[in-house]
């Protein structure tokens, strides 16, 4: 249980703690191409944020305080004072909003393509219908399609991939869960937490944004942005992927997680 929600999680390795949190209507199979190399030199942590996954998903908005205090709810489940963080889209909304509010629990922050900085209606708009569609008629195509949108390189959509992520969305209820998902993606509730100078001024934790050339969701203009309102901030781009790096670059990924996240080490 985290934060009083049970709570699927994968724990491997020893080392500093690396909590890595997926995006939009992910699961902990995002980070399955770096559990290898990142494990040999954390304690990686990898779960299901509340209504995603196999987590519980009571019926409420997954608004940006509730998925940082789950992550809270996390640590202390598994007794961790502190921890790097390391989030996807809006995981990495998540790990800052908690860097921002929680800077007691949190060592140094990897924002990975945060996606949307700008609040563009446009993208908005795409991340909710094409998720709602992917579970309302989950078929492979549709599953595909929502998945192809992450990829500057296609061919990564795998079977095994599309068919992990058929397996989560036809769970029963799941329909309602999307919707508490990408409530988000409504302005009205977006809002309070939308990215801005004023909470991302109080992100006193070390930070590496980590960006690519292909990103849907947003250009290098908003990196920029974010290097300008994060205090101790520094930008890395990585070349031909799109949002999910982890998955289209691995060894550029963990190599870069390497680097920053035990700086501070040597």
């Amino acid at each position: 249980m985290a934060n009083g929600v049970r709570t699927r999680v994968v724990e491997a390795g020893e080392g500093p703690p690396l909590v890595m949190v997926h995006g939009t209507g992910g699961h902990l199979e995002a980070y399955s191409r770096n559990v290898r190399d990142l494990s040999r030199h954390f304690h990686l942590i990898l779960f299901d944020m509340v209504g995603h996954g196999y987590s519980e998903k009571p019926d409420r908005p997954y608004t940006i305080d509730v998925l940082s205090d789950h992550l809270i709810g996390v640590l202390d489940a598994l007794e961790i004072e502190r921890a790097h963080l390391s989030g996807e889209s809006i995981g990495g909304w998540v790990a800052a909003w908690t860097a921002a509010h929680k800077p007691e629990r949190v060592q140094r922050c990897v924002l990975n393509t945060p996606g949307n900085i700008l609040n563009k209606p446009e993208v908005m708009k795409r991340v909710k219908e094409s998720s709602l569609t992917a579970v309302r008629e989950a078929t492979p195509e549709n599953v595909r399609s929502r998945l192809e949108w992450l990829f500057h390189d296609k061919s990564f959509v795998t079977e095994e991939l599309v068919e992990i992520r058929r397996s989560i969305y036809t769970q029963p209820g799941f329909e309602r869960a999307m919707e508490n998902i990408v409530a988000v993606q409504n302005w009205e509730i977006r809002e309070p937490f939308a990215w801005g100078p004023e909470w991302c001024g109080r992100i006193a934790a070390p930070t590496l944004l980590l960006w690519t050339d292909n990103d849907p969701t947003g250009g290098l203009d908003e990196a920029e942005l974010l290097l300008k309102w994060i205090p101790d901030s520094r930008l890395h781009v990585i070349g031909d992927a799109g949002h999910w790096p982890q998955w289209e670059k691995p060894d550029e990924f963990n190599d870069i997680h390497l680097k920053f996240l035990l700086e501070g080490d040597r």
